[in-house]
């Protein structure tokens, strides 16, 4: 074996080598995985606060085929206001390396629950069994976590869909509680975008409280409402073309034909509403 043989054998056994540590016997790198929650606004005058503790968060790898083990990557206890987290205000759950792979379904464990209405009166809420075997939410289609790479899921809880209300809710006095019923969504922040804008009147004056409904044919997909600033913000819509509703008690509606949502991107909607003219009957 002469001089250049052996060094291109040398270097074959080092590139063996190298390849064997990296796969670690088998397995495959690992990539950061980031999951971020947010809200769905809930359009009341009344309430506060919508409150939730979570003390656990686990995720399942899609490649097995029986439903464990899970992977825990959080078992921080971590309590939010969720009417804090609404036109695009999100709130960090998770940030850590995990093995790269498809993970089709995490279980999220919610140990409290409250509403604080604006008189400060607080209802507790029974947690369901999320407290016990966590809030099943399904990837479909599964994140993919890539070695090297950053996925990120959004997690959006729908909080008048999640804080069902028991009783009337025109007064303070009315409300007998609260029935809690965690409806959550995820979206893989790589296949899904944000809608945005600002609406104003016909003098450009900003319009708080206008709902803003993204509609998929004649399904609502998931509505926002705009701030004090006229501006709104949806997360983790889903690529595609939507139509988009704004509406507000005193103004003529607006709809807006095929609007396009790619993915990792923000799309800019604005709107104007014009105020509906009333007539006062003349008296005699």
């Amino acid at each position: 074996m002469d001089g250049k043989q052996l060094i291109a054998l040398v270097a074959i056994v080092m590139s063996s080598l190298f390849m064997a540590c990296s796969n670690d016997d088998g397995h495959s790198s690992t990539g950061t995985l980031k999951i971020n929650l947010t809200d769905a606004p809930f359009p009341t005058d009344l309430v506060a606060e919508a409150n939730v503790t979570i003390n656990k968060i686990e995720i399942r790898n899609a490649e097995d085929e029986e439903e464990g083990p899970f992977i825990v990557v959080s078992e921080e206890e971590m309590s939010f206001n969720l009417l804090d987290l609404t036109n695009g205000v999100t709130a960090g759950l998770v940030d850590l390396e995990i093995e790269a792979g498809e993970y089709d379904l995490i279980r999220l464990y919610v140990s409290e629950a409250s509403i604080v209405l604006k008189d400060g009166t607080e209802h507790s809420l029974k947690v369901p069994s999320g407290s016990q075997t966590g809030i099943k939410i399904f990837l479909n289609p599964a994140l993919v976590v890539t070695g090297g790479l950053t996925s990120e899921l959004l997690l959006d809880m729908d909080v008048s869909k999640s804080f069902v209300l028991k009783g009337d809710f025109s007064s303070p006095e009315g409300i007998n509680g609260f029935n809690f019923k965690p409806t959550i969504k995820a979206s893989n922040m790589s296949t899904a975008g944000r809608l945005t804008g600002v609406v104003t009147d016909a003098d450009q004056v900003a319009i708080e409280g206008v709902q803003v409904s993204i509609m998929m044919g004649e399904e609502v997909y998931t509505t926002s409402f705009t701030d004090a600033e006229g501006n709104y913000a949806v997360l983790g819509v889903d690529a595609g073309s939507y139509s988009v509703v704004f509406e507000k008690e005193g103004y003529e509606q607006v709809v807006v034909e095929a609007v396009e949502i790619i993915a990792a991107n923000k799309t800019t909607q604005d709107a104007q509403l014009t105020a509906i003219e009333t007539t006062e009957e003349p008296t005699e």
